[in-house]
């Protein structure tokens, strides 16, 4: 109570200056003296209201929200939890009637039947009411002088012009060469790292400067304030602040008196008649301040321009406006021919660069059809006979290769091709499973060579050519395929992008379309309707473990896919689902890349998803992909499609023509790189490179961001001393996940010990949880990685035997594990909805939002 209190008076106070001044305002404009009855008369409605609205103002901007609650609790209210709004709103409306000041009643009492006092505010007034109309008057005849003033400077700028920069140049000059006469050079620092302490390089050497501008940058060894953002900062000043202010002054002196001089006379005489002073040269630089500010920093541009070398000389020679006119002339006629000079020497550079960057990347991104390659492209929906086909195919070939983009996937073609008697080996990079006389392979699209060759090469889920990370593999493949026959899998969007990037090929086309048809349920999905068949669809591992546990809690068995999970123990995950043993299988949209499972139903959870940069919803073609598994021929006559939200939104989506692929991604080949090296042999000048190169019409150049991070860690080093550019760049290339720091780190410590030549150090494995065995899992297959790539197999044998024990924990661990992912405020704890969206309650999302306003911060 004790800020009410302390406001009150003070608002008393307000209202009463505010009565004064609506008197003065309604006085100051009659002609003769109206009675204080009239005034009430006019303005007493007004009056009465000033009380109320003084008061609520500043009592509620004023009082602390702490306060406002102690009251309000302390008249009966519940205030615990209430939104802030509503808690003002209560305040208010009690504060109106706290102590009610009678404004009227003191207006009547201060003036009623004192006429005396009632007249000389009057007389008071109307003569403040003259005094401000003279001063108006006054101020605009001032204005009026003032852009004389300013027109007269622009002209004599105008006329002058050469003059002043000639003034400017010499000026400059001298203090040039002052300062490289008497101050030393400090050694650089960021401008706002204070904390740091300059130190002295010792004295200036005035030939490592070209231009002025050079020198600017440097530190004259002071602090400067400087504003940014609307605040105030401290930074070490350069002398390119010094000097704007050197010449700043200077011209604030020159200028004024030019102008002064140049002024009529009759200006003169009548400036003195209005305001009784003569004009003054300071006078005229307030005039022109605007003015000032922008000529400083047309000269202040031009200096820049200046060579030191050409304003040293000058400084030795004074001033004479004719000798140092010639020499201005005659320095500018030679900075432009060595301008010229040099731009033409910048122009070669270029021309140069550009023939290097056509050498090197030239036709490589323009593949030639003329090679002897029939192309066979397999389009469709998903769940069509498209991949069946492609393989069938292949397994009549002498040799095959299958380019999957997922090793689950290469897995399956492996199992499936050798089961069917067509002996296959395997290979991901991670692992290699050699069959004896085996002329198939099936591998991830990454491990795809173009030197090698096959009578028949497949390559599934083309439209993965677009993705702006992995996209490349594709684009290498389907181009450099060395093959008889080239089988394309791909989406319908990517049938003419496909046929763009082939040309005039041969080419035979066969196009697929379901048998299933696709049906979406006109009602929400609804946990407690979950059936035999069912695939719910969500978009996080979290989101998938805490599904999987309440459907198992619910009595319903569950099957689990999400990304980092082991392929082994998705297949393992996938069996399950297949023999009947789990009911319903909850997974992200990993599902929908070629999975070929016995799904009844997919259910959407979510229709948005977290893309790496922000949460969307789902595009049409992610809908199709995903939606598309429901409905296996053979097993079902339709494929049911529901979901939990926005149903006619999502029909559409899932029903709506798709827009055809316009680009695709691009990267380098080993080609580029053999070319690359005739120039240069450091990966550092290849990234920059490849940042410059212009990526052709309709493709998007892969941003080897992962790449690029990982080089700085080694840039400079001895494994970049060490290691060929192809051998690192392979390294680099490696796929595994360059988010994990643990993966990081093991990365860089196995690169040192291959340089020198040491046994590779054993990765990081942890088994005291289900995400520390997954990346126990990670950190050996990247092990893995290595070896295969060193060609170390034989120790290869132990770390995939023990890969294996890994996957089969945690098979083992989400058996155990499961019922503890409950859905739950990631906050607070509390138990969460099924369907609810989000990982916080919305009690806790309440709470971070109103951390945003200060429990002290007046409210209005």
């Amino acid at each position: 109570m004790s800020k009410i209190l302390s406001v009150y008076p003070q608002a008393i106070e307000q209202t009463k200056n505010k009565v004064f001044q609506d008197i003065d305002y309604y006085l100051e404009t009659k002609a003769v003296l109206p009675s204080f009855t009239q005034y009430l008369n006019d303005r007493g409605h007004y009056v009465d209201q000033i009380w109320v609205n003084v008061w609520l103002n500043k009592v509620t901007n004023d009082v602390p929200k702490n306060e406002k609650k102690q009251f309000l609790s302390e008249k009966g209210f519940e205030v615990q939890g209430v939104d802030r709004k509503l808690i003002n709103k209560l305040f208010r409306d009690e504060m109106r009637l706290y102590q009610p000041f009678d404004t009227l009643f003191w207006v009547k009492e201060t003036f009623d039947c004192q006429e005396e006092k009632w007249a000389g505010r009057y007389e008071k007034a109307k003569q403040n009411y003259i005094k401000r109309q003279q001063e108006k008057l006054f101020a605009e005849t001032r204005i009026g002088l003032e852009e004389e003033i300013d027109k007269a400077a622009n002209i004599m700028i105008e006329e002058h012009y050469q003059l002043l920069y000639l003034y400017v140049r010499y000026f400059t000059a001298k203090q040039l060469a002052s300062d490289f006469e008497n101050n030393v050079k400090f050694k650089s620092v960021d401008t706002f790292a204070l904390e740091e302490k300059l130190e002295e390089e010792g004295s200036f050497n005035p030939a490592a400067y070209k231009t002025v501008a050079v020198f600017f940058d440097e530190l004259t060894g002071d602090i400067q304030k400087t504003l940014g953002w609307g605040r105030s900062y401290f930074e070490y000043e350069t002398y390119f602040y010094m000097y704007e202010g050197l010449i700043a002054d200077y011209l604030s002196q020159l200028i004024p008196e030019m102008v002064y001089k140049e002024l009529p006379e009759k200006f003169k005489v009548h400036f003195f008649e209005t305001f009784h002073e003569k004009l003054s040269v300071s006078f005229i630089k307030g005039s022109i301040a605007d003015l000032l500010y922008d000529i400083v920093g047309i000269f202040l541009e031009d200096i820049q321009e200046e060579y030191v070398s050409d304003l040293l000389k000058l400084a030795k020679i004074p001033f004479d406006e004719a000798i140092h006119r010639e020499m201005f002339e005659n320095d500018l006629e030679e900075r432009e021919r060595r301008y010229a000079k040099e731009q033409a020497e910048l122009q070669r550079k270029r021309e140069e660069e550009e023939r290097m960057m056509q050498d090197i990347f030239g036709e490589e991104y323009n593949p030639s059809s003329k090679r002897n390659v029939r192309y066979v492209l397999h389009i469709g929906d998903t769940n069509t006979g498209k991949t069946h086909h492609a393989l069938e195919r292949m397994m009549l070939a002498e040799s095959g290769l299958y380019l999957a983009p997922l090793r689950l996937l290469a897995l399956e073609v492996y199992d499936k091709l050798n089961a069917e008697g067509t002996p296959c080996s395997l290979k991901t990079g991670e692992e290699e499973k050699v069959v004896p006389d085996a002329n198939h392979i099936s591998c991830t699209v990454e491990m795809f060579h173009e030197k090698e060759y096959f009578q028949v090469v497949v390559i599934d889920e083309a439209q993965m050519i677009t993705d702006k990370d992995r996209g490349f593999s594709w684009y290498k493949a389907i181009t450099k395929a060395s093959a008889q026959e080239v089988h394309i899998i791909g989406s319908r969007n990517s049938k003419g992008m496909l046929l763009e990037l082939l040309g005039d090929a041969d080419i035979d086309i066969n196009e697929y379309t379901r048998d299933t048809p696709l049906e979406v349920e006109s009602k929400k999905f609804d946990i407690k309707r979950v059936k035999k068949g069912d695939a719910l669809i969500c978009f996080s591992r979290r989101r998938v473990l805490e599904m999987a546990s309440r459907l198992q809690n619910d009595g319903h068995a569950a099957s689990m896919i999400y990304g980092s999970m082991p392929p082994e123990t998705r297949k393992k995950q996938i069996e399950l689902f297949n023999k009947g043993k789990t009911k319903v299988i909850v997974a992200t949209d990993a599902i929908g890349m070629g999975l070929n499972l016995p799904i009844r139903r997919i259910v959407f959870l979510e229709n948005e998803k977290f893309d790496g940069t922000r949460r969307r919803l789902l595009t049409s073609q992610e809908v199709k992909q995903i939606a598309g598994r429901a409905g296996r021929k053979g097993i079902y006559d339709v494929g049911k499609v529901a979901f939990t939200g926005d149903i006619k939104k999502m029909r559409d989506l899932l029903t709506q023509e798709d827009h055809p692929v316009q680009t695709f991604a691009i990267a380098p080949t080993n080609s580029v790189f053999e070319r690359f090296q005739r120039y240069y042999h450091d990966l550092g000048t290849f990234f920059e490179l490849w940042e410059k190169f212009e990526s052709p019409k309709g493709t998007k150049k892969a941003s080897l961001s992962e790449e690029r991070s990982l080089y700085q860690k080694i840039a400079g080093t001895e494994i970049e001393a060490r290691l060929s550019l192809m051998d690192l760049y392979g390294f680099l290339h490696l796929p595994f996940s360059k988010n994990e720091g643990v993966l990081t780190r093991q990365w860089e410590e196995t690169i040192y010990a291959i340089i020198h030549n040491e046994p590779l150090p054993e990765p990081p494995v942890k088994e005291g949880s289900l995400e520390e065995l997954e990346l126990s899992y990670k950190a050996v297959g990247l092990h893995l990685l290595f070896l295969y790539r060193l060609d170390e197999r034989t120790e290869a044998i132990y770390w995939e035997r023990l890969r294996e024990e890994i996957s089969d924990k945690v098979q083992e661990r989400l058996k155990t594990d499961i019922k503890k992912f409950v859905k739950k405020c990631k906050n607070c704890g509390k138990k969460l909805p099924w369907d609810h969206p989000f990982p916080t309650c919305d009690a806790c999302y309440r709470a971070r939002f109103k951390k945003y306003w200060h429990e002290d911060e007046y409210e209005i």
